[in-house]
């Protein structure tokens, strides 16, 4: 079985246009670039919503350069709220490291409560992108997440597909 890593190198396009960060891949395995998510449909959602229906979602995603990547790369996500919050801290030089490596034009945080650790990596790593954040699709925040998804959408860097 490939490890979460590795599925989602495969999505990696080129030139990270927009970075979105996720919190961590669940620990079900099912996440954003394997299995039938809360976050991958409710994301499709909204870019079908702003952009139409174009073939393999997935596909398309990393057309535009956009990239998903977690904050955390081990699943956090049955741990106690301080135990995700230490884990947060423990993996911001980690998340630093990667926007400087990937150099985004945009940075999206998923999750409001990992924003304030997003942007601490982002400005650590010396980017002054424009940066975004959105409620998590679940727990009764999918249509929140949607409609400010749909604000952004437009504003988000992407090339060409």
């Amino acid at each position: 079985m490939k490890s979460v890593e590795e599925i989602r190198a495969r999505y990696r396009p080129t030139r990270i246009r927009t970075l979105f960060v996720g919190e961590s891949a669940p620990v079900s395995g099912d996440f954003f670039y394997e299995g039938d998510t809360m976050m991958l449909r409710n994301t499709k959602q909204a870019v079908e919503q702003a952009f139409g229906t174009d073939g393999n979602f997935l596909k398309r995603f990393k057309s535009y350069g956009w990239y998903l990547d977690d904050l955390v790369l081990v699943p956090i996500n049955k741990l106690s709220r301080s135990e995700r919050k230490a884990k947060w801290r423990e993996s911001q030089g980690d998340l630093t490291a990667r926007i400087a490596e990937y150099q985004p034009e945009a940075i999206v945080s998923m999750l409001r409560c990992i924003d304030s650790t997003v942007n601490a990596a982002a400005d650590a790593a010396g980017s002054r992108v424009p940066r975004y954040v959105v409620p998590f699709p679940g727990m009764g925040h999918q249509r929140r997440f949607l409609s400010e998804m749909a604000k952004i959408l437009p504003k988000l860097p992407r090339a060409v597909a």
